[in-house]
């Protein structure tokens, strides 16, 4: 009854799913990746799959880990140490998709997470404690960047030309792109897409900006 309570105890819901973020961080991949690599339907393990619309828990079944497992080439014992809240070589950080990055209220004054509607993600450690992650949806940020790839945002890595940025204005508008240069008084950025124009944000325009310093592919 002791080691059925223990059980019990360590197999949590949550534990399950940020073992299968791990697993996926591992293999350089985002959770819907992982679920392509698979064979599974992409949303497989997508966060909005993991409760119902009525609050119910819904677990990933044995067939999915085990075909995770396989896409990833891991071992269940590697999984069952992932489960361990002290495992993995990353750690849970803030997860918004970035559609929802432009709503008022998601980031505070210093460009922080804030606010309902983000969840969390186990992510390779970026040495920020600050950092955060950004869902990309949709086509738009092709080739870079798919539908359900995973950004890794660290507002305190110092930004260099040449870097992938986030970039909010204070109209909310927010942006990928790459900095092309930067004074006190503007930033030159290049669109992901090549074939559109550069533009230019004036500083006082600017909300903030960050640098992505990882991506799933």
């Amino acid at each position: 009854m002791v080691r059925q309570a223990k059980a019990q105890r360590i197999l949590t819901h949550d534990q399950i799913w940020v073992a299968l973020d791990r697993l996926a961080a591992r293999a350089g991949l985002s959770p819907s990746g992982l679920a392509k690599r698979a064979g599974l339907d992409p949303t497989t393990f997508n966060r909005s799959k993991r409760v119902t619309s009525g609050g119910r828990e819904r677990w990933p079944s044995t067939e999915s880990i085990a075909k995770a497992l396989a896409a990833a080439d891991a071992s269940i014992e590697s999984f069952a140490r992932l489960i361990d809240d002290d495992a993995g070589d990353g750690r849970s950080i803030p997860l918004l998709g970035f559609a929802l990055a432009a709503a008022s209220g998601a980031f505070d004054e210093s460009g922080l997470p804030a606010g309902k509607g983000w969840t969390e993600i186990a992510l390779p450690t970026a040495g920020d404690g600050h950092a955060f992650a950004l869902e990309i949806s949709g086509d738009a940020l092709l080739p870079a960047y798919r539908d359900g790839d995973i950004i890794l945002v660290s507002p305190g890595t110092p930004i260099r030309k040449g870097d992938r940025v986030v970039v909010k204005t204070r109209t909310d508008e927010v942006t990928i792109a790459t900095l092309k240069r930067r004074t006190a008084k503007a930033l030159d950025l290049q669109p992901l897409d090549a074939s559109q124009a550069a533009r230019t944000i004036q500083v006082g325009d600017l909300a903030w900006i960050a640098r992505i310093v990882w991506a799933s592919q």
